[in-house]
């Protein structure tokens, strides 16, 4: 049925939108183990000025685990759960992204950072934006 292609396809769309930007996420922290001046923070287990301690480890888990669950998330939720999951999920991590802008960041972290806040802002316009498709009985 053409509403079911249309469903699926959205679903697919918010799914490989959150695997785009877990891959930035990700890269970022990687390109950020090669900086030798963040590499020797974290080493001293300090990063500007915020210890890295397990509570922090914790949170910054959190943080990446929202993404990560919303590829899959995204397709197998009823259409009104998936909708806000991306909603809440997309605002949550575009929030973070804007605030830790502000926090010493080098000209490849805003880069990064950029494309990350874009694309989350755009899933939340995109599941805001989608309307359920009712299939009319004949």
């Amino acid at each position: 049925m053409e509403s079911d292609k249309i469903i699926k396809n959205k679903r697919v769309i918010l799914s490989t939108l959150w695997i785009f930007v877990t891959l930035n996420y990700l890269y970022c922290d990687l390109v950020g183990l090669m900086d030798s001046v963040l590499l020797n923070q974290y080493i001293a287990g300090e990063v500007n000025g915020m210890e890295i301690n397990q509570g922090f480890l914790l949170a910054g888990a959190v943080l990446m685990e929202i993404p990560i669950a919303m590829v899959i998330l995204s397709l197998i939720l009823s259409y009104k759960s998936n909708r806000w999951a991306n909603i809440i999920a997309g605002l949550i991590k575009a929030i973070v992204m804007i605030l830790t802008m502000f926090v010493g960041p080098t000209l490849y972290y805003v880069f990064f950072g950029t494309i990350e806040i874009a694309t989350t802002i755009f899933i939340v316009f995109y599941a805001w934006n989608w309307s359920e498709v009712k299939i009319s009985e004949a």
